[in-house]
């Protein structure tokens, strides 16, 4: 599978270098096509590939770096780590081309556990002259810096979760999410609660509320992740029935589950 983030496509990795006052020119950015979406380090591999190619018309300076990746207080949490590192660090890939990434672990994970990263890859913009367009005395430039955010995840012995039809593995050791959920009412707010006892993550997508004869969606796309563990939250803006069942897609499953509420 790839990924492919192109110009505003991507507001939601995208950050804003600077904004100065008057009429705005965006100026163009690459498009960096990334493979695979779902990269891991399964408990018999020492490493994992990358891909990087720039299909746009400029060249795409990036900086690559790989943080822990962790879930409290309902958000996600990322910290410096030296436990799988990503090289070369940073990637100069003209127009056409491709860059391999090598994610390389340095220690073992232990046994039936999973360990969460986040691959995160920040466009550099390359320092250009301003020029006037349609005939304007001056311009305002508004610089964005892409930034591509990929998960990695790695196991420790006895425990996977990609499926993978050219490695033979125990079936006993095919790791799957535990999940419960609540409606939250806090501080005048009301959130669907979701939490993962099971030992690999979920990945959240397609995910509505089922009221009677009605669904309702939620997020048509991806929702989020809810790492082993942990819990997270996100708002409601519409008021939930209390016999609402919760249906979503878990790690990319070609059917739809059903969820009661926890009680």
């Amino acid at each position: 599978m790839h990924l492919l983030l192109r110009g505003l496509q991507a507001t939601r990795y995208l950050i804003l270098a600077g904004l100065l006052s008057g009429v705005p020119a965006v100026q163009g950015a690459s498009s960096v096509l990334i493979w695979p979406i779902d990269p891991v380090l399964e408990a018999d591999q020492q490493a994992s590939a990358l891909w990087l190619e720039n299909r746009g018309t400029e060249t795409a300076n990036l900086q690559i770096r790989v943080f822990a990746w962790s879930q409290s207080g309902f958000a996600d949490q990322y910290q410096n780590q030296r436990e799988v590192i990503g090289s070369p660090p940073v990637a100069k890939i003209e127009p056409g081309q491709k860059q391999l990434v090598r994610l390389t672990r340095t220690r073992e994970v232990p046994p039936g556990q999973e360990l969460a990263y986040r691959i995160i890859i920040d466009e550099i913009p390359s320092a250009q002259p301003i020029t006037p367009q349609d005939g304007a005395k001056s311009a305002a430039a508004i610089r964005f810096q892409m930034r591509y955010s990929v998960p990695l995840f790695a196991y420790g012995a006895g425990l996977w979760s990609k499926e993978d039809t050219t490695r033979q593995r125990d079936p006993k050791g095919a790791g799957v999410p535990d999940l419960s959920w609540r409606k939250v009412a806090q501080d005048g707010k009301t959130f669907l609660e979701l939490r993962n006892q099971g030992a690999v993550h979920a990945r959240l997508t397609n995910v509505g509320f089922s009221q009677g004869t009605q669904t309702r969606p939620l997020a048509p796309g991806l929702l989020g992740y809810v790492l082993p563990g942990a819990v997270m939250r996100w708002p409601l803006t519409e008021p939930l029935a209390a016999d609402a069942t919760l249906q979503l897609r878990i790690n990319g499953a070609s059917q739809v589950q059903t969820l009661a509420p926890a009680r």
